[in-house]
């Protein structure tokens, strides 16, 4: 997910992208456009990511998902209704993937109780010279400063102020993952990414699970009834 300065993702008020909960949908970088709106690059290698539905929707990506060893992944850090939520496939390309603003998930995929988890997965070697993650360690025990929702009248979302002191800004630390590496996010955690200036990708797959026991509440961006989700066993 991209976000724009003040925090908000960037296609926050773009049917294409509220309405991805379900979908599979590509979404671009700002920097793979022209000011005429042409693309400046093929069109595969100006994309941001993909979203949100893979692992339901594409067989490969299921597969990939839906595991025993995920599943142990979860049991283990005490999860005990999983659902997977949503699924992102993030290319972070070479000289303009994005910066990823700070942010907890739950801000964005919010239950009650706070629930949501994030399955990073490393497909490229991911440092940081080509963007990758830094996260404040402990700081998921700060609370969650905001939550992005829908606006009552359907006409798209906004950011909800909940406490207005920002998160830190110094304390952060990278989280250099090799290829292949699983890196586990708390809902809590403050955690951004650089941009990748780089002339190496950083591509990740991202999973989010919540429990299925908790107030999923009707007005979060991504649309999906509890009852539809199912848990890392296929």
């Amino acid at each position: 997910m991209a976000f724009t300065a003040d925090g908000a993702p960037r296609h926050a008020d773009e049917r294409w992208f509220l309405d991805s909960g379900a979908a599979m949908r590509a979404f671009h970088e700002k920097d793979a456009f022209r000011p005429d709106g042409t693309l400046r690059e093929a069109p595969h290698q100006g994309l941001a990511k993909l979203g949100h539905a893979l692992h339901d929707l594409d067989p490969v990506f299921e597969a990939f998902s839906r595991t025993e060893a995920l599943a142990g992944v979860a049991d283990a850090i005490g999860m005990r209704d999983p659902r997977l939520l949503q699924s992102m496939y993030i290319f972070k390309q070479a000289r303009i993937g994005g910066e990823v603003q700070c942010h907890a998930d739950h801000t964005y995929l919010w239950t009650e109780p706070r629930s949501v988890v994030g399955f990073w997965f490393a497909i490229d070697d991911a440092t940081v010279a080509n963007g990758c993650m830094w996260a404040l360690p402990g700081g998921h025990r700060i609370p969650v400063k905001e939550r992005w929702r829908l606006r009552d009248d359907g006409s798209g979302a906004r950011m909800e102020r909940l406490d207005s002191n920002p998160y830190p800004s110094e304390g952060f630390v990278p989280l250099e993952a090799p290829r292949g590496t699983l890196i586990l996010l708390d809902g809590a955690l403050p955690h951004r990414s650089g941009a990748n200036d780089s002339d190496a990708p950083r591509h990740a797959y991202a999973l989010h699970a919540i429990e299925g026991w908790t107030d999923y509440p009707a007005d979060n961006w991504l649309r999906r009834p509890m009852e539809e989700l199912r848990g890392f066993r296929a």
